[in-house]
């Protein structure tokens, strides 16, 4: 039998399209749906944003379902009862749970970033500040347990200032109130992470005289983390949600802060773009934000000494029990 040439033309056309539609539904088919459950929405964690909207995670075959979990509590319950894949929060929360005796261990895999976040915030305006200044006065400081108040008290401790008896410290207002009560006359000082701190300061509600990133030192502060169990069913998962982040600490490192302002920006509608720029520019002089994922053992023995010093741990959970570097290096590797 024969087919006119147009018929010909129409079938090959019908196997290409076919193919391509083939090709497209494979490829969607490959992708996998990670659930990351953010401690809180933060300029802190820029790179985490950049590595979703630059598309890093999508070309690592990753789809991201990004959900916001108020409080290290609710963001580790969420991880162990398989609400979320992956946690980012504070590192402190899985030696909480290892020492809790956790049937499922809580891995550290991949760091997003290496100083506390906060900055120390006061009601007037103070060129000659020292920390001499804090003695005697009221500080309204952060959640007791908290990577942030740990942080803080071991600045404090650092500078001589018993934080138990050479100032009225306050602990017991939730981090969503801290901002408002310090705006509504309660302290002389205050504890905030950025864009609060920035805005504060644009507001003249108050200025900022040092940073507790600068006077802590380096820590594994916010890390991806997820179950063992996770880990062992989705090595490759693991290993490509890490060079997604390592792709986004490259970039951040390469690009000025009103470049990563840009990107960020669909997170943070309620934010003027210059508070933006100048809240990520801090974080990014103090190097706030790690260049790599690599969770290394320096780090983790820095934050046990500072929970040690806070009176935080019962022992110390040492950095080859819950922290896997295998995949950050892979990724720094390739």
């Amino acid at each position: 039998m024969k087919y006119s040439k147009t018929l010909l033309m129409l079938i090959a056309g019908i196997i290409t399209v076919t193919a391509i539609l083939s090709g497209c539904s494979k490829k969607e088919d490959s992708t996998t749906a990670v659930r990351i459950g953010e401690v809180t929405r933060s300029l802190f964690y820029a790179p985490q944003y950049v590595a979703i909207e630059k598309g890093f995670f999508t070309e690592e075959g990753i789809s991201i379902e990004l959900i916001t979990t108020p409080g290290g509590d609710k963001t580790m319950t969420s991880l162990l009862s398989n609400v979320i894949d992956v946690a980012l929060v504070g590192s402190e929360t899985s030696i909480y749970v290892t020492q809790q005796g956790a049937d499922d261990q809580i891995i550290n895999f991949a760091q997003l970033t290496q100083t506390d976040g906060t900055f120390l915030v006061a009601r007037e305006k103070d060129d000659n500040f020292s920390w001499e200044s804090l003695r005697d006065k009221t500080f309204l400081g952060q959640r007791k347990g908290g990577m942030p108040q740990m942080a803080g008290e071991f600045t404090l401790k650092k500078h001589n200032i018993d934080p138990k008896n050479d100032l009225e410290l306050i602990q017991n207002v939730d981090f969503a109130n801290i901002a408002p009560a310090f705006s509504s006359g309660t302290g002389e000082y205050v504890q905030l992470f950025e864009p609060t701190a920035s805005i504060f300061e644009k507001e003249g509600l108050g200025h900022v005289v040092a940073s507790f990133g600068v006077e802590s030192g380096l820590l594994p502060y916010t890390v991806f983390m997820t179950k063992q169990s996770y880990i062992d069913k989705n090595k490759d998962v693991v290993q490509s949600f890490t060079n997604a982040v390592y792709k986004a600490q490259v970039w951040v490192e390469e690009h000025t802060a009103a470049e990563i302002a840009e990107v960020v920006a669909p997170y943070f509608d309620n934010v003027d773009h210059d508070i933006m720029v100048s809240s990520i520019e801090r974080y990014k002089q103090q190097g706030s934000y790690a260049t790599d994922p690599i969770v290394d053992e320096q780090e983790w023995n820095n934050l046990l000494d500072v929970m040690t010093s806070a009176g935080e741990l019962s022992s110390r959970t040492e950095h080859s029990e819950i922290v896997n570097t295998i995949f950050a290096q892979a990724a720094i590797d390739q």
